[in-house]
């Protein structure tokens, strides 16, 4: 065996070994299944069971045409949905660049000039071509690319909870919408009624039959109802900016499209709760969280694998005459073949602090995830009871208004005949507004928590929407 085989051989010895040092793809992060393992096997409430991918438009269910319309909308032209999808291209585009790196790298080059030496001047032309590879044997190369890949996931993940957050965050603008109109409508029933109430007094005093303090105090019942119509207008205004933002549009632009909104709140379908460990795939967040995680895990191993040698190849082939005809003799070939190994001995530390830096960023990652989940958990818990707790508390609030508007119209009959005296009738007009707001207010955080039940729940998202 000669001298040129022996050092070819030895070669492949020495990248067979190095192969075999050669890290594989980062390990995928080990918090699902260990998050999963500590997750309730049920929630506290019973609910119906789902499927891991529910219908995406959950909004619909709600039986509101207008709602429909308005969250399309709002899925088509939110600026944070915009900016959130050039998030992704962003992460793809670095994905691919981190990919690129790992490829051969091959440029080409030309040149043509005088060069003086002495009283003599000649002239040089040169074409060429460069080429480089650096050989990942222990990984970095490939971690990085596996970091910039679960970043682009990562981003996907976050543009479909900003999807669902927009989806959902538009559904509680026009439910709050609805029960400040209601609100304002039964002020401004109050009010009419209480006008009524203050002229019916106004008559007995002129008979004889009140003293003019039953009079001032309808009155002051009056004003006081009557000041509760310019807060609740300043709040149904201020609502439909929200909407409007949401949509993407400029603020008081909503008005004729509101004006055709149903009478009553829509009403709230069945949740599909499904168990605990649900969360994890249907929940884009949570999945956003968890890739962080592998990004973070990736990077470890890329930042370790710096500590190692790395080995690069490079080469060039050229063609150099002092004439364009002369580039094409056998004479003009010029070319070079190199391989190089970098292996940092001493840093002053610098390696061993960027492996601690990311191990800590790794320990962040992770916390953030399971505090994500616990944090789900909770969404779900407490709309959960919001909604059985909300169902009773309506039926009850309902029967309580029947009651107040009986008690009410009674009141007001006897005070007619002189049965009883004004201050009976009052405290039956301002029950009867109390019940007839809290009904309404409880009706519409019935329907909020239906809302929020589908946003915890991850709503109609699909775990196939955000694979990179």
């Amino acid at each position: 065996m000669n001298r040129r085989n022996r050092y070819r051989l030895a070669a492949c010895a020495w990248a067979a070994v190095l192969a075999g040092c050669a890290s594989v793809a980062p390990t995928a992060p080990a918090d699902r299944s260990q998050v999963a393992a500590t997750l309730p096997t049920g929630w506290s409430r019973a609910a119906p069971a789902a499927d891991a991918a529910a219908a995406p438009d959950w909004w619909a269910g709600f039986d509101d045409p207008l709602l429909a319309l308005l969250v399309d909308d709002a899925l088509a032209a939110n600026l944070d949905l915009a900016s959130a999808r050039a998030s992704v291209e962003r992460a793809r585009a670095l994905r691919d660049l981190a990919d690129a790196g790992r490829q051969p790298q091959l440029g080409s080059s030309a040149s043509g000039g005088r060069v003086r030496s002495g009283e003599n001047y000649s002239r040089q032309l040169s074409v060429g071509l460069d080429a480089s590879w650096e050989a990942d044997f222990f990984g970095a190369s490939a971690a990085t690319s596996a970091a910039a890949g679960a970043d682009l996931a990562a981003a996907g993940a976050t543009l479909q909870a900003t999807r669902l957050s927009v989806a959902s965050e538009t559904a509680i603008a026009y439910l709050q919408w609805q029960g400040t109109r209601e609100q304002l409508a039964i002020a401004r029933d109050s009010t009419a009624s209480q006008e009524q109430t203050l002229q019916l007094v106004q008559w007995r005093v002129q008979a004889g039959l009140a003293s003019s303090v039953d009079a001032e105090q309808a009155r002051a019942n009056l004003e006081q109802t009557r000041a509760q119509l310019p807060a609740l207008q300043t709040t149904l205004q201020q609502t439909e900016n929200s909407l409007a933002l949401l949509l993407g549009q400029a603020p008081a632009t909503l008005g004729p499209r509101l004006a055709a909104a149903p009478a009553a709140l829509p009403r709230v379908p069945a949740m599909p709760a499904g168990v605990p460990a649900d969360l994890l795939r249907r929940r884009p967040d949570l999945l956003a969280a968890e890739w962080n995680v592998g990004s973070a895990l990736a990077t470890l191993d890329a930042r370790r694998a710096d500590r190692l040698p790395s080995f690069a190849l490079s080469g060039s082939l050229a063609l150099r005459a002092a004439t364009w005809s002369g580039l094409g003799g056998a004479g003009a070939v010029a070319a070079s073949v190199l391989a190089g190994v970098n292996w940092p001995v001493f840093d002053g530390g610098a390696t061993r602090a960027q492996i601690a830096a990311q191990q800590a960023t790794l320990a962040a990652t992770q916390a953030s995830y399971r505090a994500a989940v616990l944090n789900a958990l909770a969404d779900v818990e407490d709309n959960l009871v919001a909604l059985d707790r909300g169902s009773e508390r309506v039926a009850a609030l309902e029967r309580a208004a029947d009651a107040a508007a009986n008690a009410a119209e009674l009141a007001r009959a006897r005070y007619r005949s002189g049965l009883i005296d004004f201050g009976t009738l009052l405290d039956a007009e301002r029950s009867l507004l109390s019940a007839r707001s809290t009904l309404a207010g409880a009706r519409t955080d019935f329907a909020l928590a239906g809302v929020r039940l589908y946003k915890g729940l991850g709503g109609g998202w699909s775990a196939e929407a955000t694979r990179p």
